[in-house]
């Protein structure tokens, strides 16, 4: 199986390559990695310890910041890496913290990257955030005797982990030292493997999500103050094309909403495409601080064409509709949780733990058209007093996470 991964990390590496001639986002994964070592070489100090994350993408470095935080609290003089597989995290990760020392996209995964990967940033601890697991580093990270975890982890029954032909990513996973997984159906599957090395603690995006409340609180956005007006805001997070097209469909029968779009895709060619499909809607980024409040308040869509104002917007919100429960790449639902909103998603979730846990407890419906969302729109509505401070009170039951898993990582 080595060989034949082996065939495929290359092959996938000739891909981009010939991906980046058109695409830009493989562009950035192809030039991020350009003379890795030399950048790498010159950029990690060397005399200081190295505290290492890999994040796969910008939701993963999210979900790490908790423990990265605290770490750093405990032992100041961690030098913080951080690497990146995908162009969204490297490109957007200094938007969230000025806490990374240094960060850089991570090398693909051959045996000679890998090997010279580790030979040179010589981490004292190795930290994966989630998922993204690549065999060959975490076979050189065991050579180098490097402490490794998993952070937030969770496994599936239909990953190559669980599958007869999958004794060499097994094996890989070896080379981890512990897990602190997100739930007990994790725990079950890798006991069923033989991994005893595990802890169950939960997802550190809920520790996450309440730091960024605390902060947001202590913020005022006057345009988002201005539009919501004290009147009911449903909010369209992370969209894609079927949920913006569901709102569309639905918006003339959800009487006395006001909706926020916040899309995942924020090419210019795709506001176009909403702008048409909103026609009123004002645009976040043609504002300004002098737009008048009458002009604010009498409007009943805003987009926001920008990143990094979506989670702060929950705040003014009464209801959110969170995108990618169609592609199966559902948004962050507890962003708009933390605010106590209750939360409609698409029906393809199964990889979301957390959606099913919010379907079972009633903090979120799912929908598949435009005549159950308006209907689920309004049954919400009827029952958001009941149940938001349901939701907040949960989401704030989930934290100390990070701290309990900075203190067994360090051993204080």
């Amino acid at each position: 199986m080595s060989f034949f991964y082996a065939i495929f990390i290359h092959s996938f590496g000739a891909f981009m390559q010939l991906a980046a001639l058109f695409n830009q986002k493989s562009k950035l994964w192809v030039n991020g990695r350009v003379n890795w070592r030399k950048k790498v070489q010159q950029s990690l100090p060397a005399n200081r310890k190295i505290l290492w994350f890999h994040c796969a993408s910008l939701g993963e470095f999210d979900q790490g910041l908790p423990l990265m935080q605290s770490m750093k609290e405990k032992d100041p003089s961690y030098f913080l890496f951080v690497t990146f597989f995908s162009p969204s995290g490297m490109e957007h990760y200094q938007k969230r913290s000025a806490l990374v020392d240094y960060a850089c996209y991570l090398p693909l995964d051959t045996m000679s990257n890998a090997r010279d990967f580790v030979k040179i940033v010589r981490p004292e601890l190795a930290i994966f955030v989630k998922y993204e697991f690549w065999p060959n580093l975490l076979h050189a990270l065991g050579e180098n005797n490097v402490k490794t975890v998993a952070i937030s982890a969770i496994f599936r029954k239909n990953q190559v982990y669980f599958k007869w032909y999958g004794h060499f990513f097994r094996k890989a996973l070896k080379n981890i030292h512990h897990f602190y997984l997100q739930n007990e159906i994790s725990a079950a599957l890798l006991g069923r493997m033989g991994f005893e090395n595990h802890t169950v603690c939960g997802d550190l995006r809920y520790e996450r999500v309440a730091q960024a409340k605390e902060l947001a609180n202590n913020q005022t956005n006057v345009l988002f103050e201005a539009f919501s007006s004290e009147k009911n805001v449903l909010i369209l997070g992370s969209s894609w094309p079927k949920e913006e097209e569901i709102l569309r469909a639905s918006l003339a029968s959800l009487g006395g909403f006001k909706v926020i779009i916040a899309p995942h895709d924020l090419t210019e060619k795709h506001l176009e495409t909403i702008c048409l499909m909103f026609p009123n809607a004002l645009r976040y980024t043609q504002l300004s601080n002098e737009t008048t409040w009458e002009h604010l308040a009498s409007a009943n869509v805003l987009i926001l064409d920008c990143i990094g104002l979506l989670s702060s917007a929950y705040q003014y919100g009464s209801l959110a509709f969170v995108g990618g429960g169609f592609t199966g790449s559902l948004h962050n639902i507890l962003e708009p949780a933390v605010y106590g909103l209750p939360i409609l998603f698409g029906p393809i979730h199964h990889k979301f733990p957390e959606a099913d846990l919010f379907l079972q407890k009633g903090f979120a419906l799912e929908v598949e058209n435009s005549n159950e969302f308006v209907e689920k729109v309004n049954f919400l509505q009827q029952n958001r007093e009941n149940c938001s401070q349901e939701i907040m009170n949960f989401v704030q039951a989930q934290r100390g996470m990070a701290a309990f898993i900075s203190a067994s990582i360090l051993g204080n």
